[in-house]
C-alpha cells in the first residue's frame, strides 16, 4: 500500500535538526566537553525526535486513521495502538 505523508518537509526538517544535535553531541564527547553541556544537548536531540514523532502521529491521525475509520479498517487502529505503545516507551 502506498503511503504519502502530508507534512514531509516539516518532518524532514525536524529530523535534520535531531541529526544536527546528535552530531554536536558526538563532537562534544570526542572533545571531552562538560558532561552537563552534553546532557543538555542530548535533551535537545530527544526533543527533536519526539517532535518529529508528534508530527508523524498527527499526520497519521488526520489522514490514515480517518480513512481507516471511514472504511471500517479496525486493523489500522490496532496498529496505531501498538505504534503508540512502542513510541512512548
Amino acid at each position: 500500500m502506498e503511503h504519502h505523508h502530508h507534512d514531509t518537509k516539516k518532518i524532514v526538517n525536524r529530523l535534520s535538526r535531531a541529526i544536527g544535535h546528535l552530531e554536536a553531541v558526538k563532537k562534544m564527547i570526542e572533545n571531552d566537553a562538560d558532561c552537563c553541556d552534553v546532557l543538555i544537548q542530548l535533551a535537545a536531540v530527544r526533543s527533536a525526535v519526539n517532535n518529529a514523532g508528534k508530527e508523524i502521529l498527527k499526520d497519521h491521525l488526520n489522514h490514515c486513521i480517518v480513512e481507516a475509520v471511514e472504511s471500517g479498517d479496525e486493523k489500522a487502529l490496532v496498529a496505531l495502538n501498538d505504534a503508540i505503545d512502542k513510541f512512548m516507551k
